[in-house]
């Protein structure tokens, strides 16, 4: 088992502040090891899942089931039944409740809603993506971009094996998890909308063009847009505005969050074939900017990417407060600084620009601008305080 010490020590810090935590992730992320990792510096804990039919059976009421229970109680899949938040509430709600609740979910829009509307003040949350090279070591960095982040992936015994666990997944994903969920588009559909999306990794969102290929409004692409990115299946990345005269883009950057799903969808399953892709450059390029955001420790709203109609950009923007953290990823071994770094460095403000890149070593490249082998991004970039 790969500890993931970082996320554990999280989960404890949320419940400083809350009575609920809910840890939100796609499915098979890892989202119940890590809950039984945290259970194992508790003194009484109790699992339910939501899964399993006797658990089901056992919470035909609810209230009666779950009053009762001490210590930490961690209720897996938990949007199966979200007539449970109101429970909780009242629950968390107790002078000197007894019980703290860890709740897992698979980041559906019926938890997110419910969870706010009626758990809101009572409920933190920490959304758990894939491995990360912080967790794996970096001497398995490039197995790690070639099967992605998912445990079961990633710890396959071939890349073949890995890559039948990914297929299976999508088909899983597609064909029960939404439908579950109250999904009614249909999973063909869904799937051509993923691969479409692969090959599309990296680059600017265009609804007109998304719902010229489908036949559909681009209103109807960009609901598939929003469903795929609520399950974690795909990020986002949003622009950002400076007060500039320059115009810049509005449209958000697509990418696959994983990179393994991101291979199996465009049919790669090794690394000699990943690199006689066309599109290695932008699959190295998503892969590194997960990498940067789990090292920093930032958050969604926290991310964006900046770019102008005139040819200026920057891969990623990460704004904390006063701080602006610019990056630039680069699959070469010798980055050098170009016009475009010097316009994001001096437009944006920028405290610091670093260029990630595929060689071995990081080295500074100019004022305020460094190349960072993204191999020893653990110990040059330092997470966000």
């Amino acid at each position: 088992m790969i500890d993931r010490g970082d996320h554990v020590a999280g989960i404890r810090k949320l419940f400083r502040v809350a009575k609920v935590v809910a840890i939100l992730g796609a499915r098979q992320v890892g989202k119940t090891t890590l809950a039984r990792q945290y259970a194992k510096g508790e003194r009484c804990s109790t699992l339910l899942d939501l899964e399993d039919p006797d658990v089901l059976a056992r919470l035909s009421d609810p209230m009666m089931a779950l009053r009762p229970l001490r210590g930490l109680v961690i209720i897996d899949e938990i949007q199966r039944r979200p007539e449970l938040f109101p429970v909780l509430r009242v629950l968390a709600d107790r002078p000197r409740s007894p019980a703290r609740f860890l709740v897992l979910g698979s980041a559906s829009p019926e938890l997110l809603q419910q969870s706010s509307e009626t758990l809101a003040g009572r409920v933190a949350y920490h959304e758990l993506s894939g491995f990360s090279v912080a967790e794996v070591g970096a001497a398995r960095l490039e197995r790690l971009w070639v099967r992605g982040g998912f445990p079961r992936a990633f710890l396959a015994r071939t890349d073949a094996d890995a890559d039948v666990w990914r297929r299976q997944l999508a088909r899983t994903y597609l064909e029960r998890d939404l439908p579950e969920l109250g999904v009614t588009v249909p999973a063909a559909t869904l799937r051509r909308f993923w691969t479409m999306l692969a090959h599309w990794h990296g680059q600017i969102w265009n609804a007109s063009e998304f719902g010229r290929a489908f036949g559909v409004a681009d209103t109807t692409v960009r609901r598939y847009l929003d469903l795929l990115a609520a399950t974690f299946a795909i990020r986002l990345l949003q622009p950002f505005h400076a007060n500039l005269a320059k115009r810049q883009v509005r449209s958000p950057k697509v990418y696959l969050a994983d990179s393994g799903l991101l291979h199996t969808f465009l049919s790669v399953r090794t690394r000699d074939e990943l690199l006689q892709l066309p599109r290695v450059g932008a699959s190295w390029e998503g892969f590194g900017i997960e990498q940067v955001v789990a090292q920093l420790g930032a958050r969604p709203d926290e991310c964006h990417f900046w770019a102008t109609h005139t040819g200026a950009e920057l891969d990623l923007l990460v704004v904390r407060g006063s701080s602006r953290l610019g990056f630039e990823l680069k699959r070469t071994e010798g980055p050098g600084i170009t016009p475009s770094m010097r316009s994001a460095l001096s437009d944006l403000r920028l405290d610091r620009l670093d260029v990630i890149h595929a060689g071995a070593e990081s080295y500074p490249l100019g004022e305020r601008i460094r190349a960072v082998a993204l191999r020893r991004l653990l110990d040059d970039v330092e997470p966000l305080r």
